[in-house]
């Protein structure tokens, strides 16, 4: 299968996301300036650092890397002062990714479709409409699938994002069959001709078995009407619960074949560094970061911009 890739946008965000970073600064950057700033560096300094880091919820295997790393320069007489550190660990953090792509991922004909999972409460239909948004900004055109019918009022607070960012909407009544909706709303991207299609599921918790299966099925469902569907498979994660969320992310994991993540609410926590950790323990790109409640609120995620932002002044 051969892709396309959507230009990734970058530049314009760095502010945008040095303030919703701010939180996670002052817990992390602010928390290590407080410790390191006039001191030589030494084992009970290296201890304390590490602590640091995995309360600011980078993980411990993440942590213990880093702090590898770190040791062994220490030990080189590469770094010597805790006021060598900070710079040491932005450049270690942007060394960290590999390099891959975490544009979304373009079919080579036809609409593009994106499932969206996530627990209720991760901030899922607010992510949708975020990314319907930024899609729009890309000139692309856009249909939604309200495959959450489960759910009290599910499909209306979609609708009312889908309305407001300005794009198609396909729903049935609640109680419907979600597997039912994503036919239709693949069928209807290929009439329209629509670039995209996103289809929201049930909010569920990933210890949910039948709910799980729900999902399979609206896989399968769409694959049928769309080759190759669903292209993209977002799992859309509150960075607000931390460590939490790998758990959940290893679940779904293994339900679906997860492609990237959405983490959403990034600028209403102090443990920003889940970033970190969702790189190391599950191997899946953030591919989109959730930065407020608007449409707007959302940036394509960028290691480098990540790692000024989170240690600027």
């Amino acid at each position: 299968m051969v892709f396309g890739f959507i230009k990734k946008a970058v530049g314009a965000g760095t502010e945008k996301l040095r303030q919703g970073l701010s939180r996670t600064r002052s817990a992390l950057v602010g928390s290590l300036r407080s410790i390191l700033t006039g001191r030589r560096l030494d084992q009970a300094l290296l201890d304390e650092l590490r602590t640091r880091l995995i309360a600011a919820d980078l993980g411990v295997g993440a942590t213990d890397q880093i702090m590898n790393d770190l040791t062994d320069a220490w030990k080189q007489g590469r770094i010597s002062s805790g006021d060598e550190v900070l710079e040491f660990l932005k450049s270690e953090m942007r060394d960290y990714w590999p390099a891959e792509s975490r544009a979304l991922r373009w079919a080579s004909s036809g609409p593009t479709v994106i499932l969206v999972a996530g627990i209720n409460g991760a901030g899922k239909t607010t992510s949708i409409a975020k990314l319907g948004q930024w899609l729009k900004d890309q000139n692309k055109t856009v249909v939604v699938a309200a495959c959450d019918t489960f759910r009290a009022a599910a499909v209306e607070q979609l609708t009312i994002w889908a309305e407001r960012v300005g794009v198609d909407i396909v729903k049935h009544q609640m109680g419907s069959d979600p597997a039912a909706v994503a036919f239709d709303a693949c069928q209807a991207a290929l009439a329209r001709q629509r670039d995209v299609l996103i289809i929201d599921t049930a909010g569920r918790l990933h210890t949910q078995d039948h709910l799980m299966r729900e999902l399979q099925k609206i896989r399968r469902v769409a694959a049928k009407v769309i080759p190759d569907a669903p292209h993209e498979s977002l799992l859309v994660l509150d960075a607000t619960i931390g460590q939490n969320a790998i758990r959940q992310a290893d679940e779904f994991r293994k339900a679906i074949d997860l492609t990237g993540i959405f983490l959403a609410k990034l600028d209403g926590t102090a443990k920003g560094g889940i970033v970190v950790a969702i790189r190391n323990q599950l191997g899946l790109p953030v591919k989109f970061v959730g930065l407020g409640e608007t449409p707007a609120d959302i940036e394509p995620f960028n290691p480098e911009t990540f790692v000024d932002a989170l240690f600027s002044e």
